[in-house]
């Protein structure tokens, strides 16, 4: 049986979380806007379903979720009516360990939910983006504090002013942490890329800190596709896979990864499936095309900058040879997503049965010790 390191899992922040943690955060910043028997009566006349609807996060006046519409709460709605439980234990770490050992996983890192959204929000301010940031960090030491050995707190970064982004790293290498996440798309109009964000890079390499580049549908934000859809399947569909796309050709096209050799990054609840591809196109279509654009910042094939520098979260039954061939398995890791719901119908007790293309050795390699090369257990 393999002690399973899960590289992407998430903890539910519960609203005592902007109440007791408020030395940085005005405690009514935060706010859930709840449903009522008035709101669910007018819904049935206009012919929706009897049900209730999660409450509505914001984050001073402002919803944490676009294109979060009265549809998608309610298939929202159903879908959460299958996960009260899952989505309950996530919010404490006695739970949260509970769950863990029920599919014989040894160790954790933790991922944000809604904190992700309100401190990567557009409209809110960068101090307030900060103070949200070290707010939750706060929260998230206590909650892990309690099983040391077994969950690992993956720092939350405030994009907003990069002045501020080297005393944040620092800040997370006080607490012992190994590893930040970042959302992969621009935030305020600077990409990965921006020459301001230079000295972040060269403060995670020097630390031997992992960057964790972790997506989500319905940011307030320039997530791909909301140019186009609005509907969660449209925008659930591109948002991980493609943006994890961009993250990666922006600090290759920048000369992040020329620059910064021992840096990590790990892409997560993407999928692999993109990175064979992606590489494919890169090495043998726009790498070669115009070379003379190339050659100051890209001096190995975008393939070998991967394999140096990239880590990636694989689903239960995705395909894998392709990836096999690019990349190897050395560089694949594993993440349940759990609490979400869009991943608890993945059976982790039969991961096996579900990766045939992975060797026994080879499976032992991308849930235990790939993880613990990546992330330096």
């Amino acid at each position: 049986m393999f002690k399973i390191i899960d590289c992407d899992r998430h903890v539910i922040e519960p609203q005592h979380l902007w109440d007791v943690y408020s030395d940085n955060v005005h405690s009514n910043g935060v706010t859930l806007d709840f449903d009522n028997e008035e709101k669910r009566t007018q819904r049935i006349k206009a012919g929706y379903p009897d049900l209730a609807l999660p409450p509505v996060y914001k984050v001073q006046g402002y919803p944490i979720l676009s294109n979060w519409d009265l549809e998608q709460q309610i298939a929202s709605a159903i879908v959460n009516s299958q996960s009260l439980k899952e989505r309950k234990s996530a919010t404490n770490p006695m739970d949260q360990v509970e769950s863990m050992q029920e599919t014989n996983i040894s160790k954790a890192l933790l991922f944000p939910t809604f904190a992700n959204y309100v401190v990567n929000h557009e409209k809110i301010d960068a101090t307030y983006s900060l103070a949200c940031a070290k707010n939750y960090n706060a929260w998230l030491k206590d909650y892990c504090s309690e099983y040391p050995e077994k969950l690992y707190p993956v720092g939350l970064l405030s994009r907003h002013d990069t002045n501020t982004l080297v005393e944040q790293v620092n800040e997370i290498v006080r607490f012992g942490w190994k590893a930040v996440v970042l959302r992969p798309e621009p935030i305020l109009g600077k990409n990965l890329g921006h020459p301001d964000y230079e000295a972040f890079w060269d403060a995670c390499e020097s630390n031997d800190l992992t960057v964790c580049f972790h997506g989500g549908t319905h940011l307030q934000g320039q997530t791909v596709g909301m140019d186009r859809f609005t509907s969660r399947f449209s925008l659930h569909a591109c948002s991980h896979p493609m943006e994890a796309q961009m993250a990666f050709i922006t600090l290759l096209e920048s000369g992040v990864l020329e620059r910064y050799p021992r840096l990590k990054i790990a892409f997560l609840e993407a999928g692999c499936s993109w990175v064979a591809h992606w590489l494919w196109r890169l090495d043998n279509i726009c790498y070669e095309e115009f070379p003379s654009l190339t050659d100051k910042n890209i001096k190995m094939k975008p393939s070998e900058y991967f394999v140096r520098n990239c880590w990636v979260g694989i689903e239960i039954g995705e395909p894998l040879s392709d990836v096999l061939s690019f990349i190897g398995h050395e560089k694949l890791i594993f993440g349940s997503d759990y609490p979400h719901p869009d991943h608890l119908h993945f059976d982790l007790t039969k991961i096996s049965e579900k990766l045939p293309d992975l060797s026994e050795s080879q499976l032992r390699d991308v849930l235990e010790n790939n993880p613990k090369k990546l992330f330096g257990f």
